[in-house]
């Protein structure tokens, strides 16, 4: 058994409420709590929002801090990604928690649809947070939901406006964006080992897309993400009890195809992340 599979945990998203799944976090103390089951589970990433307290999603830096210090103390040397997505917020409010200098963040580097509207991403915003993370020494996953969307980090790293090497997901399943289907995952993949050799990568399947994607990743030697923010259910006919339930189909299926579940320690050994003090 070799090459490590990194599996990140989307633990909360903007969307799914209670009303969804009565096991989706929503509060900073439930998405710790949830956090570190899916930790002991096999996750070596959170990939963080915070909400309201009518679960509507906010970019406010001090949920994002109590956040981010509750799962240092909790879950030591999981990896902790803020995300600067576009439904937390509006413009550079979105990456008002990079100072806090968490190990990763989210940005994307284009914009696309959404089912009901833009995921607006200007070319001066995209900038910004690339320049914030560079100056929080924050790794940048960056989300990619359309092909441009490589192309265009690949550029970003060869002029200065992205720190290399390039960790890319490809985001699959959205409405109106890119939808789960083989022949463009494997172009995906294609596309960044050819412009990008150094470059790791990983698949995010939104809803029933999720298991499939889990497995496309995982067979094809990438990195997966899963979680409550992408998709609720087991399958069809089940709600997911937690987060660490679906970490766990992921953890099996790596079993499946004989790839160790990293640690968090080759999982930052592999991003090229310093280890947690």
């Amino acid at each position: 058994m070799s090459n490590p599979c990194i599996i990140c945990v989307a633990i909360t998203g903007s969307v799914p409420t209670k009303a969804d799944n009565p096991a989706v976090p929503i509060t900073v103390e439930e998405q710790i709590e949830s956090t570190h089951e899916a930790f002991d589970a096999g996750a070596s990433i959170a990939h963080c929002h915070v909400r309201n307290d009518d679960q509507t999603p906010t970019a406010d830096p001090e949920k994002f801090a109590r956040l981010t210090e509750g799962l240092r103390k909790h879950c030591p040397g999981m990896i902790v990604q803020l995300s600067t997505g576009g439904r937390t917020g509006n413009g550079r409010e979105r990456g008002g928690m990079l100072s806090l200098k968490p190990d990763m963040a989210s940005p994307s580097v284009g914009s696309n649809n959404f089912p009901n509207r833009v995921y607006e991403n200007t070319p001066e915003l995209i900038s910004w947070l690339s320049s914030e993370t560079i100056k929080y020494n924050v790794k940048p996953e960056i989300e990619a939901f359309d092909l441009s969307h490589i192309f265009q980090a690949v550029k970003m790293v060869e002029d200065g406006r992205l720190k290399g090497p390039l960790y890319v997901q490809f985001v699959m399943g959205i409405k109106n964006a890119m939808p789960g289907d083989r022949q463009v995952f494997d172009f995906y993949k294609q596309t960044v080992e050819r412009l990008a050799p150094d470059a790791k990568w990983c698949g995010a399947g939104i809803g029933p897309n999720q298991i499939k994607l889990n497995e496309w990743c995982i067979s094809e030697g990438g990195h997966v993400r899963t979680g409550m923010e992408d998709n609720v259910r087991l399958d069809r006919h089940t709600l997911a009890p937690s987060n660490a339930a679906l970490v766990k189909v992921a953890a099996d299926m790596c079993e499946k195809y004989e790839r160790p579940v990293a640690t968090w320690q080759q999982a930052r050994e592999i991003l090229g992340l310093q280890l947690a003090a």
